[in-house]
């Protein structure tokens, strides 16, 4: 081997990437100690992008082409490296292949719940998971903020640095936003599209990566939360109690009453009717003095001695009983704020003139 062919072997005359794998985010090329030549040719695809690094800090970049290195197109490097009236020696510094391309599919989901303030149900445990799609849109700030000086940097090294930081900017932007968690359970696809704007900004300004889509796949809450929500979808379902009986009513006068299923509703408007002529004598009226029937005493017990005296209060149980409807029946419109009741310790009491009022809506 001559003194040229040993000398030109110990230059770098090209320098390209062919990638031919799908989870590289960023690759080093392997200069083997050797130096880049003057005139060296530069070739960089599409959705790829080159980016030199001279003593640890960002030369220039390059986009897809091919590209001749001389000083009028690598200014940033010939600043740093001192060069007052252009290179003619060839020069070392490293040089970095980001690919920008976009990266579907990747998962997200939280470790442990996420502590969130709901306005229905208080301070609230959430779990997500889900998928988002990125590329990296600041290949400096990449490298800087991700993947560091690492020769070959792939997707499951990604994913490992950068799950915990996208719940961190999940759960900010979820505090941000004041989602409630009747719609974080229930409208996913909108939640990610109303997310991705708070989301975005902060993730091109920290790492460099543009989320081009984020989606939210499943959301949930503990069993008491979840007990809640459909605790209100079934009142929403029923709505008020006494239009809920009075469509029982016309059912039944529908399909006639002669006992069985059919007959049910018609028992139900029998006892609706009942219970108004029984509000009208005062057949609710807990008062003895006020002419009332009071309660039947617990057999074996002994009454209270200097009890005062009963007022004119019903108990759910009462009120359905006479009603002809289930208990949680009238428990779902006190909550729903058609029965009118105080509640003492667990435990619903209504009085005579509440019941009067519902009965006249």
């Amino acid at each position: 081997m001559g003194l040229m062919d040993y000398l030109k072997g110990q230059f770098l005359e090209i320098i390209q990437w062919t990638d031919d794998s799908r989870d590289t985010l960023s690759w080093r090329f392997p200069d083997e100690d050797k130096e880049i030549k003057r005139g060296a040719q530069l070739i960089v695809r599409e959705s790829q992008v080159a980016q030199f690094v001279y003593l640890g800090q960002f030369g220039d970049t390059f986009g897809p082409g091919k590209h001749t290195l001389t000083t009028d197109n690598i200014p940033i490097l010939s600043t740093l490296k001192g060069w007052k009236y252009g290179f003619e020696s060839p020069f070392k510094a490293d040089v970095y292949y980001v690919t920008t391309r976009l990266f579907t599919g990747n998962k997200w989901g939280t470790s442990n719940p996420i502590m969130m303030r709901d306005q229905d149900f208080g301070i609230v445990r959430v779990r997500a998971f889900g998928t988002f799609d990125f590329r990296i849109s600041e290949p400096r700030l990449f490298l800087k903020e991700v993947a560091g000086s690492d020769h070959h940097f792939r997707l499951d090294e990604f994913a490992d640095t950068m799950r915990s930081r996208v719940i961190s900017v999940f759960s900010d932007a979820l505090a941000t936003a004041k989602v409630p968690v009747l719609d974080l359970a229930t409208r996913y696809s909108d939640l990610g599209e109303a997310l991705l704007p708070i989301i975005n900004p902060i993730m091109q300004g920290k790492y460099g990566i543009e989320i081009s889509s984020f989606v939210l796949e499943n959301a949930s809450v503990p069993p008491e939360v979840e007990a809640a929500i459909d605790k209100r979808s079934s009142m929403s379902a029923i709505g008020n109690l006494n239009d809920y009986v009075k469509f029982q009513m016309a059912e039944g006068r529908a399909k006639g009453g002669g006992g069985g299923p059919a007959g049910a509703p018609a028992e139900i408007a029998m006892g609706f009717g009942m219970a108004n002529q029984m509000m009208g004598a005062g057949a609710f009226n807990m008062n003895p003095a006020a002419g009332g029937v009071a309660p039947s005493p617990v057999p074996g017990a002994a009454p209270a001695a200097g009890a005062p005296p009963a007022l004119d209060i019903l108990t759910p149980a009462q009120i359905a009983q006479s009603l002809g409807v289930s208990e949680a029946d009238v428990i779902s419109s006190i909550e729903g704020g058609q029965i009118k009741a105080k509640k003492i310790g667990s435990q619903y009491r209504i009085t005579k003139a509440a019941l009067d009022e519902f009965l006249a809506q």
